[in-house]
């Protein structure tokens, strides 16, 4: 039983609809020049992402319509799949730029990582409100949930893809932590994992060079730290006010990644420090609206899903703008309903129709 199924969050369903359509208009702005001088069209990228949106769209309804209680039910068959897909994609995948982590299906790279998120959130609420009382208990609470979750590192490390290994750590412990896990267990853990995870930032040499570039860019202004660099001058040109829409000169092939894991500088820049506030806002207001339906939730899988996926959302959100103004070392994380991307889109767009539909179950 679900309570009392009642009307959905309609506050929470305009700011994603009004994020995914700012992200349209800015995906066009920023990548105009890179579609112009690779695909000789200025709105090839907005093109896909259009479709994109309209796919998440009906998928995020869809989702909305499902009762939440419908994925504690699948959720190990969900974590079942995504385990299959990330083996695969390291049999099979495409690889790129020393990684492999996509699938190419008609000429559209879906990444199974981004959909591994949504199904670990879903995985560990089931767990957990299914354990009860047992999560103090480190055997039969935190022990099964830490071999599942390090598998997954595993496979994922493999790809290689430090940022999504990053943003899971943070989910899974937002998670346990809600979830009543006992503190002594939670702090010897991280006592473990702090050593582990400076290791894997500094044992690679990209890694260890995208550290080095955050805490002084101008130390190799070149290479390293070229992006960040140009990051700062698309903000600073964006002054107060901005130079406007369509006004970007880092996007002339000056900013790597403008659409992508960059376009807040785009923001930045053509809409200055007050339009970036105010897109901030907005996004803190979504995060807001997203606690309150988890928290109104009156079943723990379903608080437990909602505050994973807000979790996955915001943490996502802070680590490309903290990357983007230089407050963060870049890990290549896509600002959520923004970022050009299909995989990273629609996930945000169903696990929003998952909190939508958490947003029905008030508390009488």
């Amino acid at each position: 039983m679900n309570g009392n199924r009642g009307r959905l969050d309609f506050l929470l369903l305009i700011i994603t609809v009004l994020l995914v359509g700012f992200g349209l208009i800015m995906i066009f702005s920023a990548s105009s020049p890179m579609a112009v001088y690779k695909h000789s069209s200025a709105s090839y990228y907005v093109y896909k992402q259009g479709l994109f949106a309209f796919i998440g769209l009906g998928l995020m309804l869809l989702f909305t319509g499902i009762p939440y209680s419908f994925w504690q039910k699948t959720a190990p068959y969900l974590l079942l799949a995504s385990l299959l897909m990330l083996i695969l994609v390291l049999i099979a995948g495409a690889s790129a730029n020393g990684a492999r982590r996509w699938f190419i299906v008609g000429g559209i790279a879906l990444q199974p990582a981004e959909f591994t998120k949504l199904s670990v959130i879903v995985y560990l609420a089931a767990l957990i409100s299914k354990k009860g009382d047992k999560t103090r208990l480190f055997k039969k609470g935190l022990l099964p949930i830490l071999i599942v979750v390090g598998f997954i590192f595993l496979l994922i490390m493999l790809q290689p893809d430090f940022g999504t290994v990053l943003i899971l750590l943070f989910i899974t412990a937002t998670i346990i932590s809600i979830g009543g896990f006992d503190w002594r267990h939670l702090f010897m853990l991280s006592l473990g994992l702090i050593p582990l995870f400076i290791y894997l930032a500094v044992s690679k040499s990209y890694r260890l060079k995208r550290l080095i570039s955050f805490l002084d860019p101008f130390e190799n202004p070149t290479e390293s730290g070229y992006q960040l660099i140009q990051s700062f001058y698309a903000l600073g040109h964006g002054g107060l006010t901005g130079a406007g829409l369509g006004g970007s000169v880092q996007k002339f092939l000056y900013l790597p990644e403008a659409h992508t894991d960059f376009i807040f500088a785009v923001i930045g820049e053509e809409w200055g420090f007050i339009g970036g506030t105010l897109f901030i806002l907005v996004f803190i207001l979504f995060i807001w609206r997203g606690c309150l339906a988890a928290a109104r939730c009156q079943q723990p899988f379903g608080m437990l899903l909602g505050m994973g996926i807000v979790a996955m959302i915001s943490i996502q959100a802070l680590l490309n703008l903290g990357a983007v103004t230089g407050s963060l070392p870049i890990t290549g994380v896509p600002l959520p309903f923004v970022s050009y991307g299909g995989s990273s889109l629609i996930l945000c767009m169903v696990s929003t129709g998952m909190l939508l539909s958490i947003s029905r179950d008030r508390q009488p």
